[in-house]
């Protein structure tokens, strides 16, 4: 047969399969191309030449710890995070008005384990009641889990109930943010907007539980609220959970155990190390050197090096079979004895919600299973830009869902084709419109313009 004549088979063929080969090539030339349009010359760890043991050591070094002055990729996440991405927490730089905020942060994060887990069971069981009233339902878990959590942080901001149009103002601008982190859409501006004069209202009425921190003015106090616990708080935590329900749809024994033991704590807390090790929130974190940093006799980082910390290669490591999900590992090892930073390294901004985001996420965990059980077949990544397809069935029904199951596979896998391609336009198109508005390199600018000249009174 002339080649020719082969060329419709092999389109057909390639057509066919895609669902297996297109995704993983479009997720590898969307990383390809952000990299060549942020132009850091990033060092990534660990690598062949720095293993764990480096990586925890130069993580924690004291010059690793400049958040966002000096990288190309800072313009792309303050593009991500906007409005007010210049009092988030996670992105100001190291002075007194990050400390003020994070002392602040944590003032609405204390409480007992005891408040802390009786408010995130009772979001969840008015969010799952109202939501899911039937026998069977097919919900994508971070969108089911979103309205929780932000419930759940505006209790922890206002002392109080969420109202129904605060709760979708709160939803509508975590979903914005975490689906153009991932790609699957673009962002909207004016639907973060809605949030942030809702916020201003709260704010300028005095309703907030907590004094706000005083280094900022009113609108940054609104956007350090709306970053912080709208934004990303409401996101992880969504993430987590769809995560660990994910998980425990796939692997019904551990489900059956937590669901038959709902008082273990121990168990839970080795699924929920391995669910986080497995599938780290972050991907990658980058810091900016704020001076050398020595790592051995022949190798210096110079000040202004951008380092990108990689957890799910550092999760990795030290791990017989690391690619398979057994919390059983976890019985014979110490979570700070491994290569695991679910939360960051304690010296180098921790996750301000490393204590209460556990036992949050155990009391959802129990409102989740004591109403349903949980199967899925959709392909579980880290990233998880399905959102996370899951058959939630209610306990005391019984229910044929191989069907469903079959469905929901073949779904998943054209989705991703679509969705590959979708991401690779819209995330190549956000990062040129980041790369043109430079929101971290003009701001930076404009407080280097403000300082005084060398030699003003103001210097010596």
């Amino acid at each position: 047969m002339k080649p020719v004549r082969l060329l419709p088979w092999v389109a057909v063929a390639a057509a066919l399969t895609a669902p297996r080969w297109l995704p993983q090539r479009v997720v590898a030339l969307r990383g390809k191309v952000f990299e060549l349009v942020n132009g850091d010359d990033a060092i990534t760890l660990p690598n062949e030449r720095f293993g764990p043991d480096r990586f925890r050591e130069v993580y924690s070094h004291p010059a690793a710890g400049g958040r966002s002055e000096g990288a190309g990729l800072s313009d792309l996440f303050w593009y991500w995070l906007s409005p007010g991405p210049e009092v988030h927490q996670e992105h100001l730089e190291a002075g007194p008005r990050y400390d003020d905020v994070a002392r602040t942060t944590q003032r609405f994060l204390a409480g007992s384990s005891d408040a802390l887990s009786a408010t995130a069971a009772r979001c969840a069981a008015k969010v799952l009641d109202e939501l899911v009233p039937g026998e069977l339902s097919v919900p994508r878990l971070r969108d089911l889990m979103m309205p929780i959590w932000a419930e759940f942080n505006y209790e922890l901001v206002f002392g109080e109930p969420c109202p129904r149009r605060a709760r979708e103002l709160i939803v509508g601008n975590a979903a914005d943010v975490v689906n153009a982190l991932k790609c699957t859409d673009l962002r909207h501006p004016r639907r973060r907007a809605r949030l942030t004069r809702y916020l201003r209202s709260r704010v300028d009425a005095g309703d907030v539980v907590h004094e706000l921190p005083g280094a900022l003015s009113t609108s940054e106090q609104v956007h350090y609220l709306q970053g912080t616990f709208f934004n990303t708080s409401v996101v992880q935590l969504s993430e987590g959970m769809a995560h660990l329900l994910l998980v425990l749809a796939q692997h019904p024994h551990v489900q059956r155990r937590l669901a038959d033991e709902p008082g273990d704590e121990r168990y839970f807390a080795h699924v929920l190390d391995e669910t986080m090790r497995v599938f780290p929130l972050f991907g990658i974190a980058h810091r900016i050197t704020t001076g050398d940093i020595r790592v051995d006799e022949r190798t210096t980082l110079p000040r202004g090096s951008v380092l990108c910390f990689s957890y799910p290669d550092y999760h990795a490591t030290g791990h017989q079979d690391p690619e398979s999900f057994d919390p059983s590992r976890w019985e014979r090892l110490s979570a700070k004895d491994a290569a695991h930073i679910p939360f960051g390294v304690a010296s180098n901004r921790p996750c301000p919600a490393w204590r209460l985001s556990p036992l949050a996420m155990r009391a959802v965990t129990r409102e989740v299973l004591a109403r349903f059980r949980l199967e899925s077949s959709v392909r579980h990544t880290r990233s998880l830009p399905s959102r996370g397809p899951c058959v939630l069935v209610r306990r005391g029904t019984a229910r044929d869902t191989r069907a469903l199951l079959r469905f929901l596979r073949v779904r998943d896998r054209w989705e991703d084709v679509e969705r590959s391609v979708r991401q690779l336009v819209l995330g190549t198109w956000m990062v040129l419109d980041a790369r043109r508005q430079r929101l971290a390199g003009r701001h930076f600018e404009r407080l280097r313009q403000q300082e005084p000249p060398p030699g003003c009174p103001a210097h010596r």
